[in-house]
Formats: C-alpha cells, sequence, structure tokens
C-alpha cells in the first residue's frame, strides 16, 4: 500500500525536475481576469496570443467592454471558443465598471481574503478558479487555483477523493497546502500533468511521485481526469 505524499514532498519532488517557480505579482486584476476567462478550455500559447490580439486593437478596457461582439469575436478568434468568451468578457468588465468606474481593483489588495473572493465571484462568469487566479496571480494573495490538470494529478495522487467536484477541490487543496506553497503547488501539478501525468496514457514509468500515487499503486488509470 502506497503512502500519500504531503503536499511539501509533491512540490519537492517536482521542483527537482522542473525546477521551483516563483511567484510575481502582476498587478493587474483586470488584465489577469480577462486574461484566465481566454484560457479557459485553450492552450497557454493560443489564449496568450488572444491576449496581445486584443491589448493590440483596444486602447482601455472600456473600449473592450463598448465594442461590438462580434468585432471582440474575431479578434480574439484565435484563442478559441471566442463566440462564449467575448460575451463573458464584456459581461465581466461592465460587472467591473459598474462597481468600480475607474477599473482600478487595488482595493482587493487590503480586503480580507474570503470577502475579495467573493467580490471577484459576484462577477458574472467568475468561478473558484478564475477567482483564485485573479488573487494569486495579480495580488499574491493566498488562493488556490485548480484546473483540469491540478485537479487530475491531485485526485490520481490521493488528495482529493476522485468523485469530488471542481470547487469541492479547490476547497480541499486550499485546506491542505499551506497557503505559501499554493503558487508553487499549482505550477508543479499543471507542468506534471502536462508533460508526465498526462490525462491519456499517462507515463508512470518515470514520474517521480509513483510510489506515493494512490491510482499508479492500485494499477488504475483515470483517464479523462
Amino acid at each position: 500500500m502506497s503512502t500519500i505524499l504531503t503536499p511539501s514532498e509533491i512540490i519537492d519532488r517536482l521542483s527537482a525536475l522542473y525546477g521551483r517557480p516563483k511567484l510575481v505579482p502582476s498587478g493587474d486584476p483586470v488584465a489577469e481576469l480577462v486574461l484566465t476567462i481566454l484560457s479557459q478550455n485553450t492552450s497557454d500559447r493560443n489564449s496568450g496570443r488572444a491576449f496581445v490580439q486584443l491589448l493590440r486593437r483596444y486602447r482601455s478596457w472600456g473600449e473592450v467592454m463598448a465594442a461590438p461582439e462580434d468585432e471582440l469575436t474575431e479578434v480574439i478568434a484565435i484563442g478559441g471558443l471566442a463566440k462564449q468568451k467575448a460575451p463573458r468578457i464584456q459581461a465581466a468588465l461592465r460587472a467591473i465598471a459598474e462597481r468600480s468606474p475607474d477599473w482600478d481593483l487595488s482595493f482587493l489588495q487590503e480586503m480580507p481574503l474570503e470577502e475579495a473572493r467573493q467580490w471577484l465571484r459576484a462577477l458574472p462568469g467568475v468561478g473558484p478558479k478564475t477567482a483564485a487566479c485573479v488573487l494569486l496571480f495579480s495580488l499574491g494573495r493566498p488562493a488556490m487555483p485548480v484546473d483540469t490538470h491540478v485537479e487530475r494529478v491531485a485526485k490520481r495522487l490521493g488528495l482529493v477523493p476522485e468523485k469530488a467536484s471542481a470547487e469541492a477541490a479547490h476547497d480541499l487543496l486550499e485546506a491542505l497546502v499551506e497557503p505559501a506553497d499554493y503558487y508553487p503547488f499549482h505550477m508543479c501539478l499543471i507542468k506534471h500533468g502536462r508533460r508526465v501525468c498526462t490525462a491519456r496514457a499517462p507515463r508512470c514509468e518515470v514520474c517521480p511521485l509513483a510510489d506515493g500515487c494512490a491510482a499508479y499503486q492500485r494499477g488504475t488509470v483515470l483517464t479523462g481526469r
């Protein structure tokens, strides 16, 4: 029977493979919000290219918000699912404009963490992952983004129950991982999920976590998770 690895052990082992990531907050919550929406169900490369196209076309978030929807859809098309993401971005921007007309969300830095999280979650289309990305990546606040890679790897390792929802996985991992380790844990599991612990045909034979992986020790592969 395998022993479940602790988050710190997981970070140490994966950091030896990928390097230990260091957080440098961007300081721009609105940009992080838009980029996170663009990143949904696409690669970082494509979402990054869509974000660059958006910044080249528009001079302000107000212009993005006011643009014809079909025009914005065309601008961000390279990121994929543009017909869904364009109205989602504009709805979020309209909600921000109503609550903070100057587009300055720096007050989220000083808010109690749960209040800041709920402020973001109140925006249309903002779920736990998007709110956590904004808090962590733009403001350096302790929040745990759980994307499909993090969720899959955490479930295989036995850190999260296999049938837990994505939202439950956020709560469970935030409770399990030390707040100071949220960023390296998140980044290491994403890299591992993309390169080794893939959804299909994971490369268990080269995985440094295999001896502490519940799924590997059971001889099961949780494909598609």
